[in-house]
């Protein structure tokens, strides 16, 4: 199992390149937050605040992401490979490039978003 963050508050965090593999960041606060290159994957994010979080290249395969915030969200060549996303806030989102095959996108809000 990874590491327990529920609930952390991680707001405009620089976590370039960090391994977050299975964490738990459920209601996780990481509005801003510097995730580029980042290993999410496996990771618990459900809940979690993401509003501006830049995720260029992080692979976040077979994530939990529902009901999680990523409002204005940089997800530019993101590996999101079986990442699940049910109604997920994804409203001006960047998810050109984003790898998206087998997510699970029911009931996410995809306004304004670019891509893939």
């Amino acid at each position: 199992a990874g590491a327990d963050l529920r609930s952390a508050n991680l707001q405009r965090a620089n976590l370039q390149g960090a391994t977050l593999t299975e964490a738990d960041l459920t209601g996780a606060n990481l509005a801003e937050a510097n995730l580029q290159q980042s290993n999410g994957s496996l990771a618990n994010l459900q809940q979690t605040n993401l509003t501006g979080a830049r995720l260029q290249r992080a692979n976040l395969s077979g994530v939990q992401l529902t009901k999680a915030t990523l409002r204005r969200a940089d997800l530019k060549q993101a590996s999101l490979l079986f990442a699940d996303l049910q109604d997920a806030t994804l409203i001006q989102a960047d998810l050109r490039q984003a790898e998206l095959h087998g997510a699970n996108l029911l009931g996410a809000d995809l306004t304004n978003a670019a891509g893939p």
